[in-house]
């Protein structure tokens, strides 16, 4: 099966590709060998200038034994037989006594075989309609030719690091050699001694996470927060504002920013974005940005803490050419989830039991690129975004013919930009209803206009929390630490006092991906009075594909840096959401497993949904991003790859 097909198999138990292949983002590779181990990383012009032999020869001395097998087989399925026998001799050396390597690291030869079994299994090569093996038995055999298309560095950086694994020769805890049986110092010592040792090492992890902490300063932090007043100053001189208007949260509405006009008058620009504004206003793309949230936008590119703020309303120019060529039909192709599908009734939105989405108002205050329902927005602050009376009224009704569901997000578009009397209406209906004991309100207002939580609102939706018998909870999204103001955390405090919880539901990105970023986030939410909820892998929505990141990065993250901090800084789960079905728990690995891993560096995934175990619904198998493109992009950003060397064994 050729790519173009394999991309097209978009139904559960098939194959969706994630966007981000190497074919379609240009970018600067290394010159130099990368096995983001020992050697150094340097970014050079011009682009693709690789030595892709010597890619290949670090390959076969990964694993002198697999390549011997692949040579000298005549053919691929003897080649598979051999493999299967070699893998099992393998696991079974690791259970020996005398086998001397430390039990971490047969852990890792554990689950590199068992990923290595995946992948060269037959079903999964039916499935997918691709065979890694027949890829690394052609390269072994100098058969490169045949290869259409070629393997990519990305495919052979995954197979160097699975063939170490196999061997024992991971490199995750010592660079220079195998990891050995032994104990270290804290653990032969007793007492104090044992204590202090014990104190240096967890000293050490501690500076290095305080390190990384500076990297990304919140809004509370003094020096951005005198920056702010002046891009405040700048702003409501610019609209002709005074300091009450900028408290109004009708003022800020009033003056959303919808065209590049302002943002090139008040902040600086790259030409690219302002290149990509100006189409997206040209094509009515919606696009919004509030007063409020430009003040959060450095003045000046250099500074360069604003990236994820300004990534969130910014469109880059794929995103607006993706949406400018579907738009007759973005209903369709930007419909990831299949809300298409999962929607008994206008309005309503259903793939759990229990659990039940109403959407009443169809626009937000302002317009986040990589926003799920994209497709279903017509503009920022749209006129016409109420749901009409008889379809609000049938929605609200059909509650009363599923009792089981019991718990109702209202979400959008954003509901807290209605006013105050149409939200009153929509919850004084569902809390009338015997079985309603949840009602969540999804709005980002905390964090885009948190001056939109007045006494008047807090004093509606808190009308309905009644402890015992009905909670009211906020869902918000705060995607980084740089977002947090006192402004925010005014708002999120006024909505606690009222009894009420605040939960955050992060998207993970591109731009709070790096190292502890994410951490810093959970942790300045903590201090604001915000419970993480939710991290969201970033969806594979072809339009936003500069955004997605390696799901072997959202494990690493969970496993490496959110494991560092007291479990009430980590209360968030990590979750892919599977088309049509729902969520799939990360962390949880039995739930879903590594298939194939594609000429271009892409793994396929198998998820499967949460039925398991209950029903026999289908899994979906799905195209992640390369990680060799996410870390040259990393490495594009100024990062050290080295920091993110065990990436490539969180399968």
């Amino acid at each position: 099966m050729n790519r173009k097909a394999l991309k097209n198999r978009t139904a559960a138990g098939s194959v969706k590709k994630a966007p981000g292949a190497a074919e379609e983002r240009p970018r600067v590779q290394s010159k130099i060998i990368d096995d983001v181990f020992t050697d150094a990383v340097v970014m050079v012009k011009p682009r693709f200038e690789v030595d892709y032999p010597a890619y290949l020869d670090r390959l076969w001395e990964a694993n002198a034994e697999i390549y011997q097998i692949l040579k000298d087989a005549p053919d691929m399925e003897e080649a598979r037989e051999q493999m299967y026998s070699y893998l099992e001799r393998a696991e079974r050396e690791i259970f020996k006594v005398e086998n001397d390597l430390h039990i971490l690291e047969k852990a890792t030869v554990r689950e590199c075989i068992r990923a290595f079994k995946s992948i060269i299994g037959p079903v999964n090569e039916y499935r997918t309609g691709v065979s890694a093996l027949d890829c690394l038995w052609k390269l072994a055999r100098g058969r490169q030719e045949e290869l259409v298309p070629e393997v990519s560095v990305g495919f052979l950086m995954e197979f160097i690091n699975l063939f170490r694994g196999v061997a024992g020769r991971s490199n995750i805890y010592f660079e220079s050699k195998e990891a050995k049986k032994g104990i270290p110092d804290f653990l032969r010592l007793e007492g104090r001694e044992a204590s202090e040792k014990r104190t240096e090492i967890l000293d050490e992890m501690g500076a290095t996470i305080q390190k990384y902490f500076k990297k990304y300063p919140s809004g509370l932090e003094s020096d951005v927060v005198s920056w702010r007043k002046e891009n405040r100053a700048r702003i409501l001189g610019y609209f002709g504002g005074s300091e009450s208007d900028w408290d109004d949260y009708q003022w800020q509405l009033e003056h959303v920013i919808r065209d590049a006009g302002p943002l090139l008058d008040l902040i600086e620009l790259t030409v690219e974005q302002q290149d990509a504004i100006k189409k997206a206003h040209r094509n009515r793309i919606p696009f919004g940005v509030t007063p409020y949230y430009l003040s959060l936008m450095d003045r000046n590119l250099s500074i360069g803490y604003d990236h994820a703020i300004r990534a969130q309303v910014i469109p880059p120019p794929d995103y607006v050419d993706s949406m400018c060529e579907h738009r007759a039909d973005r209903g369709v192709i930007f419909d990831f989830m299949g809300e298409h599908d999962t929607s008994p009734i206008e309005l309503i939105t259903r793939r759990y039991p229990c659990i039940a989405i109403l959407k009443p108002f169809n626009t937000c205050s302002q317009i986040c690129v990589y926003c799920q329902r994209n497709w279903e927005i017509d503009e920022v602050l749209d006129p016409k975004a109420a749901a009409s009376k008889k379809s609000l009224e049938e929605a609200l009704s059909w509650f009363d013919s599923h009792r089981s569901v019991g718990d109702v997000l209202i979400t959008g578009g954003d509901p807290c930009i209605m006013q105050d009397k149409p939200l009153k209406t929509i919850m004084e209906i569902l809390a009338a209803k015997e079985q309603i004991y949840r009602i969540r309100i999804g709005t980002r207002t905390p964090v885009v206009l948190p001056m939109r939580w007045t006494d008047s609102l807090v004093e509606v939706v808190s009308g309905f929390h009644r402890p015992g018998r009905r909670e009211v909870a906020v869902v918000t999204h705060f995607e980084h630490p740089y977002e947090i103001t006192p402004e925010a955390m005014q708002a999120v405090q006024k909505i606690r006092r009222a009894g009420m919880g605040v939960y955050n539901q992060e998207v993970f990105t591109v731009e709070n991906s790096r190292r502890f970023e994410t951490v810093k986030l959970r942790r300045d939410l903590r201090l604001i009075g915000v419970d993480p909820y939710y991290t969201f892998n970033m969806k594979g929505k072809e339009e936003t594909r500069r955004y997605m990141v390696p799901i072997a990065r959202i494990l690493q993250e969970r496993k490496e840096e959110a494991r560092l901090l007291p479990g009430l800084d980590r209360t968030d789960e990590p979750v892919f959401n599977v088309p049509k079905l729902g969520k799939n728990h990360l962390r949880s690995w039995q739930d879903h497993r590594l298939v194939m891993v594609l000429p271009d560096g892409s793994r396929v995934y198998e998820f499967h949904p949460w039925e398991k175990n209950i029903k026999p619904v289908p899994p979906y198998n799905y195209i992640d991003v390369p990680i060799y493109d996410y870390l040259e992009e990393l490495a594009a950003r100024g990062e050290n790859i080295r920091d993110y060397r065990t990436i490539w064994f969180y399968y």
